[in-house]
Formats: structure tokens, sequence, C-alpha cells
């Protein structure tokens, strides 16, 4: 909102009972009214007081801001020599899971066991043979427990 507002006259005959007045012919002061009834100090030494509490804020934020970063900085080589090693075990995995995958391949097991004279299941001889069953387990008999309950109402 522009103060004062637009349209209205300067001279103080405004309609606004809250309105300050304007301090000699085209001065207008920055004091406005609150709705509460309180004024807002704009005056010089406040805005001055306010200006350095603004920077000593700021001086102390950017302080704190370069302690923590000189107290991080080891923080980024380290991470960068932990991603290059994760990289190089990386790569290290995929050629070692081609090497197993060339290693376990069924042709080159199949040609390794024919050179060491093996042979296949369905060339082998066969012998067929009758296996005895497995004598029965005997079930140890429990000598017979009886139970005599004796009910006596009274």
């Amino acid at each position: 909102m522009i103060w004062p507002p637009l349209g209205r006259a300067q001279d103080g005959a405004s309609r606004d009972p809250g309105r300050v007045k304007p301090a000699g012919l085209g001065r207008v002061t920055l004091r406005r009214v609150l709705p509460a009834g309180l004024t807002l100090d704009t005056s010089l030494p406040t805005w001055r007081g306010r200006a350095v509490r603004y920077v000593l804020i700021y001086l102390l934020m950017v302080v704190a801001m370069v302690t923590v970063r000189g107290a991080t900085q080891h923080i980024r080589p380290e991470l960068r020599a932990a991603q290059a090693r994760e990289a190089e075990l990386t790569t290290r995995r995929d050629t070692l899971a081609l090497q197993l995958q060339s290693l376990e391949n069924p042709q080159r097991l199949r040609s390794w066991a024919f050179a060491n004279g093996m042979r296949r299941f369905t060339d082998a001889d066969k012998v067929t043979e009758t296996i005895a069953p497995l004598p029965s387990a005997r079930v140890p008999v429990s000598p017979e427990r009886k139970l005599e309950v004796k009910t006596q109402w009274r």
C-alpha cells in the first residue's frame, strides 16, 4: 500500500481517524498507525539500529558457514576417493561375473568331462539290482496304565 493513500487529501482532512497528519508542507512522515492502536516506529535511529543488528546477524551467519566449511573440507576428497573405489570394484565384479559365466558354460564342462574319461549317463552300463527292504522297527510295548477315579459327593 502506498502511503499516503492516493486520492486522499494531504492536508489532514481525511476521513481516516488513525491517519497521522503531515508535518509541514509536502513533508510526510513514515509513521503509520497499526490496527491495534500501536504505532510503528520508523525513525532514522530505529532503522540504523535495525541495520546494525541485521549486519551483525549476517556476519555471524557468514562466520558460522565458513567455520562449518572449514571443519568439513576433508569430506569431499574422501567422498571422491570412495566413489572411485566403488567404480573400480563394480568394474571388477562385472569382469569376474563374465569370467565365471565362461567357466560354467555347459559346453565347456562337457568337453572337460569327456577329456577326463567321463561318459554320459545314457552311454554308461546300467546294472539293476533289487534292494532289500529295511527290517521293521519294533515298537516298544509300554505297560498298561490304569486310571482309577473315585468320586464321592457329600
